[in-house]
This record gives C-alpha cells, sequence and structure tokens, in this order.
C-alpha cells in the first residue's frame, strides 16, 4: 500500500513520480508472478483517478481529504488528496520571532548575519551545485516534507550541525527548503510595491522599451532583495546548464520560482480572484514570464545596475 500525501506546493507530477517508480520498479521484480506490465497498468490507473480528482469542480470547492483505494492483481494503491487553494498554499505568514530566518525580512536577515545573501540561501545553493546540479526534476520534484521541517528547525535555530546534516540530506529536501524559504518571506523577493509594475513590464511589446523598464525595476528593489535575486538567478541559469541531464529547462524552473518569488499582495490577490478558475490561473503566466526574462537575460551585475541607476528616471 502507498500513502501519496501531497504537500501545499506540490505538483500533481510530484505526486505521481515516486509512485510511478513504486509501479514500475518495485511491482515488476524478476521472477514475479503477476501478469506482465502490472505496475504500468495499475499507474495508469491512479495517474487517471488523480487527473479526474483535480478536475472535477467538487473535490475543488470541498475542504476535506479525498481517500480512494485502487487493487490490481494483489496489489493495492491508496492515496488521499485534498484541494488547497493557490492564494492559501503561498499565503506569507510572517514570524513573530525575528530570531529564526524562515517569515524574517530578509533585510533583517542579512542585517543580523552581516551578509549580502541569506546563509540559508548561499548553503542550500551550494549544496545542490555539489550533488544536485545533475539530479532529475531538482526543484520539481518535492522532497520529504519532514525532512524540510527537520532543515527549518535547524536553521531558525542556526545550530552548529547544519553542514552535517546538509551534507547527509536528501537533496530534493534541500532544493525544498530553499523554497520554502522563498515562499515564506514576509513578502515576496520581488516585493509587493513593485508586482503592478513587473506585470506592467513584462506585457510592454517593445523590445527595448521592456529592457529599460525590466532593468529599472530590478535598480528599484531593496539591495538585500536584489543582490539575493541576482545570485539565485545565476545558480538557476547554472542549473538549467545541465538540462540534457537534470530535464530542467530555463522555463520549467520559471514555472517552479516565478510564482514565488513574484505574487500580488494579500489584498490585491482578493480584490482580483473570483473563481476557482482564477485561483490557478491568475497572473501566474505573467509571474513566470517575468522569471524567465531574466533567466534569458545576459548576466546582470549589481554594480553594473547601480551605476546605471542616475541616468533612468525614478518614476515606476
Amino acid at each position: 500500500m502507498t500513502d501519496v500525501l501531497p504537500q501545499p506546493d506540490c505538483s500533481l507530477q510530484a505526486v505521481c513520480e515516486p509512485l510511478e517508480r513504486c509501479c514500475l520498479d518495485q511491482l515488476e521484480e524478476p521472477g514475479s508472478k503477476r501478469p506482465p506490465n502490472t505496475g504500468a497498468r495499475l499507474w495508469g490507473r491512479v495517474r487517471s483517478k488523480l487527473l479526474r480528482q483535480k478536475l472535477d469542480p467538487q473535490t475543488v470547492e470541498t475542504k476535506n481529504w479525498h481517500t480512494d483505494v485502487i487493487e490490481m492483481n494483489g496489489i493495492k494503491v491508496e492515496f488521499s488528496m485534498k484541494f488547497t487553494s493557490r492564494d492559501m498554499s503561498l499565503k506569507r505568514t510572517p514570524s513573530k520571532k525575528q530570531t529564526g530566518v524562515f517569515g524574517v525580512k530578509i533585510s533583517v536577515v542579512t542585517k543580523r548575519e552581516r551578509s549580502k545573501v541569506p546563509y540559508i540561501v548561499r548553503q542550500c545553493v551550494e549544496e545542490v551545485e555539489k550533488r544536485g546540479i545533475e539530479e532529475v526534476g531538482i526543484y520539481r520534484i518535492s522532497g520529504v516534507a519532514t525532512d524540510i521541517q527537520a532543515l527549518k528547525a535547524v536553521f531558525d535555530a542556526n545550530n552548529k550541525d547544519i553542514l552535517l546534516m546538509l551534507s547527509d540530506m536528501d537533496i530534493n529536501a534541500i532544493a525544498g527548503t530553499l523554497k520554502l524559504y522563498f515562499r515564506e518571506l514576509p513578502e515576496p523577493l520581488l516585493t509587493d510595491r513593485l508586482y503592478p509594475a513587473f506585470m506592467e513590464g513584462i506585457a510592454l511589446s517593445d523590445p527595448a522599451a521592456k529592457e529599460n523598464c525590466m532593468m529599472h525595476l530590478l535598480r528599484s528593489l531593496p539591495d538585500p532583495n536584489l543582490i539575493t535575486f541576482l545570485f539565485l538567478l545565476e545558480h538557476l541559469k547554472r542549473v538549467a546548464e545541465k538540462e540534457p541531464i537534470n530535464k530542467m529547462s530555463l522555463h520549467n524552473l520559471a514555472t517552479v520560482f516565478g510564482p514565488t518569488l513574484l505574487r500580488p499582495s494579500e489584498m490585491e490577490s482578493k480584490a482580483h480572484l473570483t473563481s476557482a478558475a482564477d485561483i490557478w490561473s491568475h497572473d501566474v503566466m505573467a509571474q513566470v514570464q517575468v522569471l524567465l526574462y531574466y533567466l534569458q537575460h545576459p548576466p546582470i551585475s549589481f554594480a553594473e545596475l547601480k551605476r546605471n541607476t542616475l541616468y533612468f528616471s525614478t518614476d515606476v
């Protein structure tokens, strides 16, 4: 029996992939008396069921867990799923304690650490580049939730065993911890204030006007946000260089990180989101396109951006 309990940021693909491996690798061992292709057929039924549940309006509207069981040739797969609206799954709750790093303003963390980029970001990126950059589906496949919570607690406590724990932890949990850090910032890395301008800038059709606008918006970010964003940007580009191995293109990475780094404030969300369809579609494509624009852009230098500040209007 396999329990599938998706986390709030899990995609259907992230839920299905470990289940598929279970069906195809473990259920069809050599010497098995089960009919051929049992794993593949069972996986097909489970995937079809999950897709139907995801698209079922009643599933979307209910707040309860829905449990289902599928059996085939003596193999039973039991899974539970529940719809969580996007505005709730990405809701940011500022930390009441300012001693940790999760839920704490990035400016507070960098000032306390006397660093330009938060320690948690630097360490997670270093570990991913050391042993996870060729991992298939890195940043797309979710890590184990308990591992991610354990890493979160260690970083919040500034435990001396952080580096040892990182070296022993599953790389998808480390990638998940990095995503969780950005998701739990009190406001997105690219800020609530600039969100409408980013949405307008990415929609510009004239390439020169778009370039001027998008670079000006970066210059308008607080320095800790900008430096951290540029640091993450270069990391994601290096990950995408390994696309033939890890299957993570720039577009895939933009899809994973875009809605986390850039999203409307809660007030703006409440004003615009009126239906279940809006919850999933509102501005998401634009958020992805904003990050993709910067990922596809030639290297962006913090010093060069700041040097050009005087040559542009301060109006956003």
